[in-house]
């Protein structure tokens, strides 16, 4: 127990990593997601095609194969470009922390994309037409109408994306952040109680997507109350 106890303050600092990640990683998916929804969602052949592209390989491609493309390949292509204006420079190399959350949220983010986009699309085309004929523009009626009501209806899906967020930062310790896993991993050469220690990294994912879970249960309450009261 006391070599448990030891690693205690690791596994909290290493927890709050995790956290700080999800964080980054949600944000940047839920802009990619509506970006990318309204991309689908517009009249042009062309950004429809590049977002499909898109989707269909973020979402088809292994998840930690899309972490390591993202960490080699940008540390790569941006030596490159560096080099092209300074010879002397060896390699530029990518912060873990930033490479894992941007890799997470492009992964998220193609998953919100369809999210987005079929809430978009139950979004009750006679609300638009009035907000139009009360004289709203399109960048109004988007704010105050359709954003709304998208969320209400996209609420359930997300609140699936965000556990699949969470669950997905497990897997940066590949690229050396020193997150949970991570701290369980160097515990494990320490104390020889691997089980042990992947136990309580289990235990620590679990009470936090234990609050995701009953967050997104809140606000599905709150967003569908005047359903209730109606009735």
């Amino acid at each position: 127990m006391s070599e448990i106890a030891g690693w205690a303050d690791d596994f909290f600092w290493g927890a709050m990593v995790v956290i700080r990640i999800f964080a980054v990683s949600l944000v940047l998916s839920v802009i990619i997601g509506l970006i990318g929804s309204a991309m689908k969602l517009s009249g042009s052949r062309v950004t429809q095609a590049i977002v499909n592209a898109y989707t269909v390989i973020f979402r088809g491609t292994p998840e930690l194969l899309v972490l390591l493309l993202i960490y080699f390949g940008a540390a790569i292509s941006l030596t490159a470009i560096v080099q092209f204006f300074d010879p002397t420079v060896k390699f530029i190399e990518i912060p873990p922390f930033w490479a894992g959350a941007f890799a997470i949220a492009l992964i998220v983010g193609a998953y919100m994309t369809e999210t987005f986009r079929g809430a978009f699309l139950g979004v009750d085309p006679g609300h638009v037409e009035a907000a139009r004929a009360l004289g709203l523009s399109q960048f109004q009626t988007f704010v105050y109408v359709r954003i709304p009501q998208m969320w209400r209806l996209a609420l359930p899906n997300f609140g699936n994306h965000m556990l699949s967020l969470m669950k997905d930062t497990a897997l940066i310790s590949v690229i050396g952040v020193e997150e949970i896993v991570f701290v369980a991993e160097m515990a494990t050469t320490v104390t020889s109680k691997p089980f042990t220690m992947y136990i309580i990294v289990a235990l620590i994912y679990l009470c936090i997507t234990t609050v995701i879970t009953l967050t997104v249960m809140a606000l599905e309450k709150y967003a569908n109350k005047h359903l209730a009261s109606s009735r």
